[in-house]
């Protein structure tokens, strides 16, 4: 994540919670307290099971904290992509599962008067510059066939923006503060008898009965394992093989109250964009206009600042009252192959163990169905969305895009042939650069005092060279999206550990 505070983040405070020694025991183990963790954990405990979530940082201190939170039924990648990739009764099965994921929002917030911003409004779609109003149309025809038939078409998007083309109306979306929305949720669970612990790395999980969750100075024994770390962590390579991580960046600006309709934006460009509004205190004369898109594969590109720029530019042709920039940030999306999450059992592992990965840019409402279904599947229960979310599913008609990601992934694997970015003495202040050290590849970041810090430029995972990412600071795998700090710690997977470190050469 970027060193400044996201929105989010500048807006309300992070729960923590109390740290875990020795050994503990529930019915089941949650590894992670973003959104798919929590909901998950949630959802567990209301069916009256005893749970412990673990994460080695703060509640929805991780991917959940760059979110901007929208809930929707209008699928990112489509419905006309939806209904290709999985079928019509799979497309009626995903708009299905959101709008559900987005009812259970609802009625989680009003059932413990968690205050989180939480409003229902429309949504809006509409072409990209490169677009055709026919595409339009065929969206809205397979949302009608996905169940959808509140979706109309309207003749230009809704006031304050500058758009006069048509669009397409979504009713019944949502949106939300993300952590305010978490908070109230882990007081729930800890009422209920969960337990949370923070500044818990899990080094290593071990499928059994029961299964054992194990860390520094601690274990967790449970009946079932839940990995909800955004990526799996114990997956080497199966479910990595199908999905990819991108970068997305977001805006936030002033806007008179009033000048935009409240409501949430998409366009269809590629890259695409997407837009909401998020109210300040009640007699504020403004409010946030937060924009954001411009994605790229992690680690696969280092322009943050232009990015930043293209979206503002975007921006301000569409609403023409936006004031200064107050916010930027970044975040990852895992972006699977054929458009919706993997929840269920991890492939290849013990019948115990499950994952939910792949948020697909839609992780509030993913993260919501997966705590819906996890807890069907841990309990026996038959659910109708089992099948569509499995993580051991095989789409046919997906194959083109999982050749073209698997290429892409081994292609990263010359930055082994390559030499050095910058000569040591050219790197500056709290900057980094990948070098050469005879054979090996070295991670070198300059602190603010001009002091030498370096670590190893092999990712952990499966020996991809990292790539430094100026804007967030961090260090970044371009095949399987693990990141780390510029110090080589490692903030998310599927690598597991930090970066080997390495003395800094005499002199340096």
């Amino acid at each position: 994540m970027s060193d400044s505070k996201t929105l989010w983040t500048a807006t309300t405070s992070v729960q923590t919670h109390s740290s875990l020694t020795g050994e503990a025991s529930a019915d089941v183990c949650v590894v992670g307290a973003g959104i798919a963790g929590i909901s998950t954990a949630y959802t567990l405990t209301r069916a009256g099971l005893s749970v412990v979530v673990l994460d080695d940082g703060p509640v929805g201190g991780g991917v959940t904290r760059s979110t901007t939170a929208h809930l929707a039924s209008a699928i990112d990648g489509g419905y006309v992509e939806i209904e290709r990739l999985h079928g019509q009764s799979g497309a009626r099965c995903a708009a299905d599962s959101h709008s559900a994921a987005i009812n259970y929002i609802a009625t989680a917030v009003e059932r413990e008067g968690i205050d989180c911003d939480f409003s229902r409004l429309d949504g809006f779609l509409f072409p990209g510059p490169d677009d055709r109003e026919e595409l339009l149309d065929r969206e809205m025809a397979a949302a009608h066939r996905a169940g959808l038939t509140g979706v109309e078409k309207w003749p230009h998007v809704p006031a304050g923006s500058a758009d006069s083309e048509p669009c397409l109306r979504f009713p019944d979306q949502g949106q939300i503060h993300p952590l305010k929305y978490l908070s109230g949720l882990a007081d729930a669970i800890k009422r209920d008898g969960g337990r949370i612990f923070t500044n818990a790395h899990v080094d290593r999980i071990e499928g059994g009965v029961p299964v054992t969750v194990r860390g520094s100075g601690f274990s967790v024994s449970a009946r079932a394992v839940v990995v909800a770390t955004n990526t799996p962590i114990n997956d080497l390579v199966v479910v990595h093989t199908k999905q990819a991580p991108y970068m997305t960046y977001a805006i936030g600006a002033r806007v008179p109250v009033g000048s935009v309709t409240k409501a949430l934006y998409w366009d269809t460009g590629n890259p695409y964009h997407y837009v909401r509004l998020h109210a300040l205190a009640p007699q504020d004369a403004h409010e946030i206009l937060i924009v954001g898109g411009e994605d790229h594969k992690s680690g696969q590109a280092n322009d943050a600042g232009e990015r930043y720029t293209r979206l503002e530019n975007w921006a301000r042709k569409r609403f023409p009252k936006m004031d200064e920039i107050e916010y930027t940030w970044s975040g990852q999306v895992m972006n699977t192959i054929d458009g919706l999450a993997f929840i269920g059992r991890n492939p290849l592992d013990r019948e115990n163990v499950y994952i939910v990965t792949g948020d697909s840019g839609m992780g509030m409402t993913h993260g919501t169905i997966a705590g819906m279904l996890l807890t069907d599947l841990i309990q026996g229960r038959e659910n109708p969305w089992a099948e569509l979310y499995s993580p051991s599913r095989k789409r046919i008609r997906a194959a083109g895009r999982y050749t073209k990601e698997a290429g892409n992934m081994a292609a990263q694997y010359a930055d082994w042939l390559t030499g050095s970015e910058a000569a040591v003495d050219a790197i500056a202040n709290d900057s980094g650069a990948v070098i050469r050290h005879g054979l090996t590849k070295v991670a070198a970041y300059r602190d603010v005092h001009g002091a030498l810090h370096e670590c190893s430029a092999v990712c952990p995972h499966l020996g991809c060279i990292v790539h430094w990412n100026s804007e967030a600071k961090t260090w970044d795998c371009p095949c399987h999206g693990s990141r780390f700090d510029k110090f080589g710690g490692v903030i998310s997977g599927p690598a597991n550990t930090a970066l080997a470190l390495i003395e800094a050469l005499a002199g340096q």
